[in-house]
This record gives structure tokens, C-alpha cells and sequence, in this order.
């Protein structure tokens, strides 16, 4: 049998297009049949439990993580399939919130290599996912339901075999243009790739470009539309560094507050408050659309109490999203790889740090809209760090600092490789009151954190 280093090897032995610079979004690239086909071979694992299936630009993965921590929450053997992993693969697939051990990555990749051999043109991401069917498949106690999350798009993506109870399409905006469109509109339809006749689909508040395509689509395949911010309406509450809280209602119970108010009657009405350990409105957002999600799982036959969405939601672990990882000063890693989410990052700062001073470190895929991120971000940066995380895709630091000083032409900027003398350096830059924050790309991210835990452990032998 196969060693977990050894079935690693083999899967990225495989075309890996998250790893390749430019490449080919189409059918023919992304074929689904030879999803179809391998599966069929081992026996269509895919069909074993009921799914909840997840598209978007920005927020599907914090979506997913929600759901799958209040599935889990609610009793249910939650499977949980996500990419990419922040620093191990292992994080790819998980039952209730732990990761695949090893043994079973190798166990079922060794078993997986004779149908593998049988279908030409497979891709690492194709037998990734398919190594996650079948890790839910064979789980020994039996997995409930599974939270599946896409990896690119969505019409052409590896998991989008499924036929889910309910699918969603967290908030819409512009990344892969190259791939998946250069308008909302474009995207949007790629996304909607998901939508399944006949099954609801849950919908972020989206732009109306983007929004007319998820309308229409939907209609087309008979599948009931719901619209966070339309048909459940939310509000913030408060915030602290620890958490935020909102509250949620129905659009049905908000006319029947206004009928009632019209009447003069007295309320004693609440709408259902939830605490959230995620930091930034654009998660309560996403928080939104979760509990939109896990209300339409609920009617289609899943019981999912009030109590079981409070503790799943307040109990979440989901790391490298607006994440704080030290306080003197404090350091802040974030996956903002495009202009929107830069956008949400900068509001984000605002809230909790204002009028701090701040040290970018930042490094990014080459093929990203940085000129868009800076336009978000500098104004808000007193110092920024080029750097460069050790992945295929990164890009030049050198190009990142012509582009920042094009963008923001009195700002400091330096490079400085590898991402952990990045991060020696802007401390040393920092007083304890600054705020020193690294986004750009989750690889940057994940190199950050594994940098802030080596310091921490070293420093904790020396003491």
C-alpha cells in the first residue's frame, strides 16, 4: 500500500491547474465526464448522503465552515470537503471537524489507482474530490450529510456531480476574470453552474447584474430562489476582537411587525440573535446566508434546532480570516485575494483598529488584480512589505513594489523573502500599539501563521 507521502506524490503527479500560471477554462479542460466516469468506477460515492453544495467569489469557504460547524452542532456526522487547504491537506476533507488522518489518504488513494488508470486526462482536483466522495462514502459510522464546497466556478467544477438538498452562492464579484468571465454577469453564470432543477438555491445579496442571471437561471430550472437581505433580513448588534453578534428574521415576520405596528399593537418580539467568532460585517454577511442555507436544509427534512445554529455558529474555528494572531502589536492575516474582498478588509481595519498605524505585508498570485487590492488598501498603510510565499503561481515582489508605488507613489515600500523575515521585519517596524497585517494570497497567509508559531515556540524555550 501506499505511503501518505507516497499518495501526495501521486495525486500532484496529475495536471494540477492550481499550481499552472495560465491555462484553458472549457469543457474541454474541465470535463465533467471524466468525473462521471471515474466515479461510476468506484461506485458513485457521491450519492451516499445528502449534501449541502457551495459556489461564490468570497465568502464560500467561511459559508461552508458555518454550516458544517451547526450540522455537526445539531448531531449530524457532518463530512465537510473545502479548497484549498491553509497549511495541510489533510484540512481538504473532514468528519466533524477533524481532518482525513493520513493512513486513510493513503489507504483509499491505493485503492482508487485502478479505476484512476482507466480514464484518461484526470486532474489533481478531480481525484482530490473524488477521494473525498469516497472518504464520506466509507466512513464506518456513517456520515448524515456532507457540506460541499466548489473549488473554481462551479458549471465546469469537479464536485458539481452532486445533486444537493440545497445549493448557495455566497457574494459575487470579480476574480478569474481570465477564466470565468470579465463581466458580473458572465460570472455569475458560471456560478449558477450549481443550480439544480428543482433544488432551492440560497443567494448572498448580490449586485443586480449578477443578481438577474441567479434569477433567471433559477426560474429556468425550477429551483426556489431565496435572497438574504430580501426574504431574511439581518442587522448588525455589536462587535469586540473576540466576535460579533447580528440578529436574523424572516421578511414574512417583518410585514407582519408592520401590520401589527400599524395596529398599534405592543410588541414583545425579538429577532433571533447569533454570535459569530468571525470578525468583519462582510461575516455577518456570510453568517446570513448560512443560516439562510441551514432554514432551507431544515425544510427539506433536516432538523436543525435554534440551539444547535447558536453553539455551531459561536463554536467555529475557521482560521487565516481576518484572524488575530498576536496583540503587542497586533498581527492580522487575512485571505483578501482581489479587490472586493481588499475592500471588505479595509472597512474591516476601519471598525477595529482605527487610527492605528499599519504595516502591509503582502504578497499575491501573478495573475490577480493587485493594482485593484492596492487601490483598496495603501491608503490605510503607513509601511508595506513585498514578499513572496513559496508557491508556483506567487508573484514577482519586485513587480508588487512597482505596482504599490504606482498606486501610492509617497508610501514606504521594501521586499523581503522568505515571508517569515517579512513578518521580523514589520515587528520590528511596529510599536506595541500598530497593527501589522498579511494578506494577499492564503499561501502568504498559511507562511505567516506557521512563521508567528515557530517565534512563539522559540520564544517559549527561552523563557
Amino acid at each position: 500500500m501506499l505511503t501518505y507521502p507516497e499518495a501526495l506524490d501521486y495525486l500532484y503527479s496529475f495536471v494540477d491547474y492550481s499550481h499552472a500560471r495560465t491555462y484553458t477554462y472549457s469543457a474541454q479542460t474541465f470535463d465533467l465526464a471524466r468525473m462521471v466516469q471515474l466515479l461510476e468506477l468506484l461506485g458513485n460515492p457521491h450519492t451516499r448522503c445528502p449534501a449541502l453544495h457551495l459556489a461564490g467569489t468570497k465568502g464560500k469557504g467561511s459559508v461552508a465552515a458555518m454550516c458544517a460547524s451547526v450540522l455537526h452542532a445539531a448531531g449530524y456526522r457532518t463530512g465537510f470537503y473545502m479548497s484549498p487547504h491553509l497549511q495541510d491537506f489533510c484540512e481538504r476533507m473532514q468528519i466533524n471537524g477533524e481532518f482525513i488522518p493520513q493512513e486513510a489518504v493513503a489507504e483509499i488513494v491505493d485503492g482508487m489507482r485502478p479505476a484512476v488508470e482507466r480514464v484518461p486526462g484526470l486532474t489533481t482536483f478531480e481525484l482530490t474530490t473524488a477521494l473525498a466522495f469516497q472518504y464520506f462514502a466509507c466512513d464506518p459510522e456513517g456520515v448524515d450529510v456532507a457540506v460541499i464546497e466548489v473549488g473554481l466556478g462551479g458549471r465546469l467544477d469537479a464536485t458539481n456531480v452532486i445533486t444537493p438538498l440545497v445549493s448557495a452562492i455566497t457574494s459575487l464579484s470579480y476574480d478569474h476574470t481570465s477564466l470565468l468571465g470579465n463581466t458580473l454577469a458572465e460570472i455569475a453564470g458560471e456560478k449558477a453552474g450549481i443550480v439544480k432543477p428543482g433544488v432551492p438555491v440560497v443567494s448572498a445579496p448580490q449586485k443586480e447584474e449578477a443578481l438577474e442571471v441567479l434569477e433567471r437561471i433559477a426560474a429556468e430550472r425550477g429551483a426556489p430562489l431565496t435572497l438574504t437581505g430580501r426574504d431574511w433580513l439581518f442587522r448588525p448588534v455589536a462587535h469586540s476582537l473576540e466576535a460579533q453578534t447580528f440578529e436574523i428574521w424572516s421578511a414574512e415576520e417583518q410585514r407582519q411587525l408592520n401590520a401589527l405596528r400599524a395596529q398599534g399593537r405592543t410588541l414583545n418580539w425579538k429577532p433571533l440573535k447569533l454570535e459569530i467568532p468571525l470578525l468583519g460585517r462582510h461575516q455577518m454577511e456570510n453568517g446570513a446566508v448560512a443560516y439562510a442555507a441551514l432554514m432551507a436544509l431544515r425544510e427539506r427534512g433536516l432538523p436543525i434546532s435554534p440551539d444547535a445554529i447558536r453553539e455551531g455558529l459561536r463554536s467555529l474555528r475557521w482560521p487565516g480570516r481576518f484572524e488575530i494572531l498576536s496583540r503587542r502589536p497586533y498581527l492580522v492575516v487575512d485571505g483578501a485575494h482581489n479587490r472586493d474582498s481588499a475592500q471588505k478588509l479595509a472597512a474591516a481595519l476601519d471598525e477595529y483598529f482605527a487610527g492605528r498605524r499599519v504595516t502591509l505585508i503582502f504578497g499575491a498570485s501573478s495573475d490577480k488584480d493587485v493594482a485593484g487590492m492596492f487601490a483598496e488598501l495603501l491608503p490605510r498603510v503607513a509601511h508595506a512589505i513585498m514578499t513572496q510565499a513559496i508557491h508556483p503561481r506567487a508573484g514577482d515582489p519586485e513587480e508588487l513594489t512597482k505596482l504599490a508605488r504606482d498606486a501610492q507613489a509617497n508610501l514606504g515600500v521594501e521586499v523581503v523573502s522568505p515571508v517569515a523575515q517579512a513578518v521580523e521585519r514589520a515587528l520590528q517596524l511596529s510599536a506595541p500599539e500598530d497593527v501589522v497585517l498579511a494578506c494577499g494570497s492564503l499561501f502568504v497567509v498559511a507562511e505567516v501563521r506557521t512563521a508567528w508559531a515557530e517565534r512563539a515556540k522559540m520564544v517559549e524555550i527561552r523563557d
